[in-house]
């Protein structure tokens, strides 16, 4: 991290963080195939620990409760204590074309992983898809938001509260009616 914030990403090659961390470039490459991976190496975790979680909750088990219980779970082991180093990786994948579309592509891995887990638990397709992308996107916007304050307050609250605004918007009173279909005109 260090040498990518002294240089930016792109800048940065293998051979000078294998140098900086006192490591050969092979063995490096046992545990990364290639530098963007020491940034996101823990996301082939990401269907596992869903995949415990999901079966870690009885089937009774409301889907709100095991999204808002996964993210505790995750804030705790993940993401509290570390605010400062994530603000840091977060300004990196910003800056960096290639790290923005790697994260895209972890956020679609965890929404992947809670679809497939809803599934499991004989959720129907429409609601699994909703529950998951709903889960991630609660999850990224408390981070962001989160980072971005400074104060002290805990990720968890925030994400609290963040659900509590998405439950405000998605109250009946706030749902528009259904539109009235827009009748079609006759091509010219």
């Amino acid at each position: 991290m260090e040498l990518f914030a002294e240089q930016g990403f792109a800048a940065t090659t293998v051979p000078e963080i294998t140098a900086r961390a006192g490591l050969t470039t092979r063995t490096f490459h046992r545990h990364f195939a290639d530098k963007r991976e020491v940034l996101f190496a823990d996301d082939a975790r990401v269907p596992d620990f869903v995949a415990v979680l999901m079966e870690s909750f009885p089937p009774s088990a409301e889907p709100i409760t095991l999204i808002v219980e996964g993210l505790r779970l995750l804030i705790e082991e993940r993401f509290e204590g570390r605010k400062e180093a994530l603000r840091a990786r977060r300004d990196l994948v910003r800056s960096d074309d290639g790290l923005r579309e790697r994260d895209l592509h972890k956020r679609a891995v965890m929404a992947e992983a809670l679809r497939t887990g809803f599934l499991s638990r004989g959720i129907d397709p429409t609601r699994a898809a909703l529950l998951a992308e709903t889960g991630v996107t609660l999850m990224y916007v408390s981070v962001a938001e989160w980072l971005d304050r400074k104060d002290d307050r805990k990720l968890y609250d925030v994400l609290l509260a963040t659900l509590e605004t998405m439950r405000a918007e998605l109250t009946q009173e706030n749902v528009p009616p259904p539109a009235k279909p827009i009748p079609r005109t006759s091509a010219r």
